[in-house]
């Protein structure tokens, strides 16, 4: 039972870490050889408009861009 308890508390301190480090960098996830993006597709649906979160996910996006330059 010990075993089992140090290695559940050792996972859940890994998966606190990559949590942590995540949100502080503020970035979206991606896949190791960067998914659709890496083809030149924007989008996974075939929609000629964006939805509403996918709007305001790029306006995000485009503030953050912009934060970086500055």
């Amino acid at each position: 039972m010990q075993i089992f308890l140090l290695t559940l508390g050792l996972l859940l301190i890994v998966f606190v870490a990559m949590s942590i480090g995540y949100i502080l960098q503020k970035k979206t996830l991606a896949g190791s050889c960067g998914g659709l993006g890496s083809l030149g597709i924007d989008k996974a649906c075939n929609c000629d408009n964006p939805c509403d979160r996918r709007k305001e996910r790029l306006e995000k996006e485009e503030r953050w861009k912009q934060d970086q330059i500055l």
